[in-house]
């Protein structure tokens, strides 16, 4: 029987998909690690959303998030990128999709409407310090796997994140 811990990490490091090993504090760790969190942020929003259609969305966008964890858990290269610039339009349309069966906004929201809404702002808050954290990365140094389309779809997550709360909040 296999165990679920390796001891592999002990010392402060874990591996990339490469199988290079990085210090668990790296830039990139941090990126991809909060990009987890967000994952786990829209399985407590789907947990409680009541609409079927927020709760199939979200279940796409965590999907997604896989693949935005292994362009980070990648080191540069030639590599296809799993993020494309598709994405980015998918999730552009589900925006507007949402967003056209919604009142215009007139005014700040507080979070906590309801517990599915609350849940979604949770994770538009995380996926805007991945988006921080990420473009940090980019920053450090050149990085072939933190591509404009992976910024720009967590930049898109958020703004879904957003809207799919209000969704969830209005139609209470």
């Amino acid at each position: 029987m296999s165990k679920v811990y390796t001891k592999t990490g002990d010392k402060g490091t874990t591996s990339l998909l490469t199988g290079e090993r990085v210090s668990k504090t790296s830039a990139r760790v941090e990126a991809y690690g909060t990009v987890d969190e967000i994952n786990s942020a829209l399985g407590l929003a789907r947990a409680h959303c009541t609409k079927t259609e927020v709760k199939d969305t979200i279940l796409k966008l965590q999907n997604l998030l896989m693949s935005i964890m292994a362009d980070l858990a990648s080191t540069g290269g030639d590599k296809e990128h799993y993020v494309t610039a598709g994405h980015v339009t998918t999730l552009e349309q589900i925006i507007d999709e949402f967003d056209s069966k919604l009142p215009p906004l007139k005014n700040f929201i507080i979070p906590g409407e309801t517990p599915g809404a609350a849940a979604l702002d949770l994770a538009r808050t995380v996926t805007r310090r991945a988006e921080r954290q990420t473009l940090r990365l980019k920053e450090q140094k050149a990085d072939n796997n933190v591509t404009d389309d992976l910024l720009i779809s967590l930049n898109r997550l958020s703004d879904l994140c957003f809207v799919l709360s209000r969704y969830e909040a209005e139609s209470k």
